[in-house]
Order: C-alpha cells, then structure tokens, then sequence
C-alpha cells in the first residue's frame, strides 16, 4: 500500500498501516524544518557569550574581514531556513530557483571563513598576544573542509532530494562548531565541543531509523568521518603536534 493510496482515504491495515504512518507522521514531516530552528538557537545561544565583547563592543578593534564572515554566516543561516520553510510550505519551485543563490553563497562560506580564521589568527597573536594560537589555527580550517564536502556533495546530487537535503543539513551542522565550542565549560566541555556537531547530525539518522528503519547511506558514511576528522583535529591540537605547529607557523608568517 502507498502513501498516495493512504492519503486518498484507502486504509491499510496492520504492519502497512503503522508503515505508512511513520512516512507521513510529525516526525516525517516536520523534522528537517525544526532542525533548522534547532541550528538557529544552537548558533545564538553559543554566540551570545562573545558576541558583545568581541564584535559589538571590542575593546580593541576587529578586522573588517570578521563582520563579513559575520553576515556571509548570518545570511546562510536565514537562507537554510527559508529553504525550509518553502518546502515545508510546497513551495517547492521557489525553492529550487532560490537554490543556485544558496550555491553562491555557500561557496562564499568556505573562503571567508578561511581568510577569518587565519587572519584572526594573526590579530589573536599579533594584537591580543594569545597562546595556542597556531594549534587552534586547525580547527576552523577544519570546519571549512567539513562544510565544503558535504556541501559540494549536496550541489553534486541536487536532482536526488533523500540525499540532497541530508547533506544540506550536515553541512550547516558543521558550521556549528564555532557556536558549541563558546557554550560555557558547565554545560558542554570545550575539549567536547565537536559531540554537539555529531548530536545534531545524529539526530538526522536518528529521525531515518524511527520514520524509514533504515538509516540513510548519507549518515552513514559522514557521521564516521566527521567523528574521525574532528577526534584527529582534536589530538593534534590539545597536543601540540610538531608537524602541524610548522605548518601553522609557514601560513600564519
């Protein structure tokens, strides 16, 4: 029995009837849009333990290259949820034609965020006289990367929906990095802050296994990868590895 023949009033009964409810139940319906909402208040709610201190009031000033990565960010943000909401909506070709805009903008991502990070970087060393500076160089640079593969793989299959809107969420996902690693130490440890990245992605196989029983390929390939990278990146910041303390120190001179 197909969810068309349920949706024009046949009822299946038994083991197909509980099926075709999970496809089209709440969950089904309504989880890709509550992410959204859930990325959103992820990001503000990380945010709004620096925001003010070193963007709005700093007391020395920012690089102009920071609120520009603040708005690219920000406009991302706003993107993916009205890319949402019109599908929620059955706007279906809205949402297509306002697609190659979001491609634009998310290949803008990746190089802003790369100028950010490493021109912060520099202004951290040089004006704030931070430590750890050149370790932590590696983190948004791999936040980049992660972004970029799974958002080059969602422009590769936008003609394949089951996929394409999987990669769009873990991409944002990636870039939520940055909020989870400013939640205070009592809420999340910031040597952690990566599980927060893996939770929401986790929650997009989570929502396969109740609506599908199956977890989608999609998840099953980047959520390892993802854990890897970040567990790799981790280690070799925490310990200061040589061999990346040299490459920081070349792109940051």
């Amino acid at each position: 029995m197909t969810v068309a023949a349920a949706d024009s009033g046949a009822r299946p009964a038994g083991r197909e009837f509980l099926q075709v409810s999970r496809r089209t139940g709440p969950l089904a319906r309504y989880f890709y849009f509550l992410m959204t909402l859930a990325i959103v208040a992820v990001v503000a709610f990380g945010f709004s333990f620096t925001i003010g201190k070193n963007l709005i009031h700093p007391a020395v000033p920012r690089p102009a290259v920071l609120y520009v990565h603040a708005a690219v960010f920000s406009a991302w943000l706003v993107f993916f949820v009205a890319q949402s909401a019109l599908v929620r909506a059955h706007k279906v070709a809205w949402h297509r034609r306002a697609g190659w805009f979001g491609a634009v903008l998310g290949a803008l991502i990746p190089v802003v965020g790369t100028v950010t990070a490493v021109t912060m970087a520099r202004f951290n060393r040089d004006h704030l006289r931070a430590g750890h500076v050149e370790a932590d160089l590696l983190i948004p640079l791999f936040d980049m990367l992660a972004f970029s593969s799974a958002f080059g793989l969602a422009i590769y299959w936008r003609k394949r929906p089951e996929f394409h809107r999987r990669l769009v969420l873990i991409a944002t996902c990636a870039l939520t990095a940055a909020a989870f690693g400013r939640f205070p130490a009592y809420l999340l440890n910031p040597a952690f802050f990566y599980a927060g990245v893996d939770l929401l992605i986790a929650l997009g196989a989570a929502r396969d296994w109740l609506v599908e029983r199956k977890v989608h390929p999609v998840y099953l390939w980047t959520l390892p990868a993802f854990a890897a990278g970040q567990a790799a990146v981790m280690y070799t910041s925490l310990h200061d590895l040589p061999y990346w303390l040299r490459i920081a120190h070349a792109i940051l001179d």
